[in-house]
């Protein structure tokens, strides 16, 4: 009987074993690796972690850091300032220089387009045109006016805010600078070019009579009897009263009514509509805002009384809670002997 071939070769030769398959970059290696490492146990070096802190950098002495200071400076070994070639810095200065000076253009070109747009005269968007306020003189401290009929000096501050407030409406500059109106309606200059100066009426300082310093250059005060002006605020194009005039009352808001007497005012209590509408300061140079004189003329003397003047027409706010000034004006007033 003639042997298997299994036989054979077991008797004849040793047997190959089946080939291996060889992994590329050592893949089998590291798998070979990977599975002694699972059943491997943990070193006591491996669990020793002060190997691993970070250790403390050594402290350098002064000198040692002025010199390294000195060499990132200047290094004369690689030609280099802080740390930088000279060509390196150029191309800095270049890129920053070409940056800021896009910029610089962009905002000029910016700007020149702004200034292009808009008109020096009059606002290019007004969609909303606040009630116009009150102002008053002599500009007071505290709103209060306070005097001794008889005391110059409590007095004197009071006469000298009334000077300096009524030196533009004297006559004379008056006659010079501004025209006398005698209509009674707006004074529309809208047909004129944008650029051309607007034409103003006159308001002169004798109109306001015994109010107006020229006679009487204590106001009333050394009598007992003082004035003030009130003065309604300027709003570009506004046209107060919706073409009827605007009137001004003033009467006790705390104390005693009777303490309050009785009121004049000069020219008369009310704003005269051919003084507007407002052109602004380049269009209406030699402009005078319209002035209402009121002079307490029998006020109770030792009485400290608030006084409250108002705006009063249509399109007017004169009770704001929140802007004291938006159509009136408060004040304390108390005159002694």
């Amino acid at each position: 009987m003639e042997p298997s071939p299994t036989e054979g070769g077991a008797e004849g030769r040793p047997v190959k074993p089946p080939p291996k398959v060889i992994l590329k970059h050592g893949q089998e290696l590291e798998e070979e690796q990977e599975e002694l490492a699972e059943h491997r146990p943990l070193e006591q070096e491996d669990l020793n972690f002060e190997r691993w802190k970070r250790r403390p950098i050594p402290r350098r002495t002064l000198h040692q850091k002025i010199v390294d200071l000195k060499k990132y400076l200047w290094n004369a070994e690689t030609n280099e300032f802080m740390g930088r070639s000279g060509k390196s810095w150029s191309l800095i200065l270049l890129f920053y220089s070409a940056l800021y000076v896009f910029l610089a253009a962009m905002f000029g070109g910016c700007l020149f387009c702004l200034m292009w747009s808009i008109s020096p005269y009059h606002p290019t968007y007004n969609d909303r045109v606040m009630p116009p306020g009150m102002t008053m003189a002599p500009h007071l401290e505290g709103h209060e006016i306070s005097f001794n009929a008889s005391d110059r000096k409590s007095w004197r501050k009071y006469a000298r805010s009334m000077d300096e407030h009524l030196r533009p409406y004297n006559d004379v500059a008056q006659d010079r600078k501004n025209v006398r109106c005698s209509q009674e309606s707006y004074f529309m200059q809208d047909d004129l070019e944008e650029s051309a100066e607007r034409k103003a009426c006159q308001f002169k300082r004798s109109w306001l009579g015994e109010c107006s310093g020229m006679k009487d250059h204590a106001y009333g005060f050394s009598q007992g009897r003082p004035c003030i002006l009130l003065r309604m605020n300027r709003i570009l194009g506004y046209l107060p009263g919706q073409g009827k005039p605007i009137n001004i009352t003033c009467g006790v808001k705390k104390g005693p009514p009777e303490a309050l007497g009785e009121l004049q005012f000069f020219p008369k209590s009310s704003f005269d509509m051919k003084y507007y509408p407002y052109y602004g300061k380049l269009r209406h140079v030699n402009y005078s805002s319209p002035v209402v004189a009121v002079r307490f003329a029998s006020i109770q003397y030792g009485t400290h009384i608030q006084v409250q003047c108002k705006l009063n027409g249509k399109g007017i706010i004169n009770d704001s809670p929140t802007d004291r000034y938006l159509g009136s004006v408060t004040f304390s007033l108390e005159v002694g002997a």
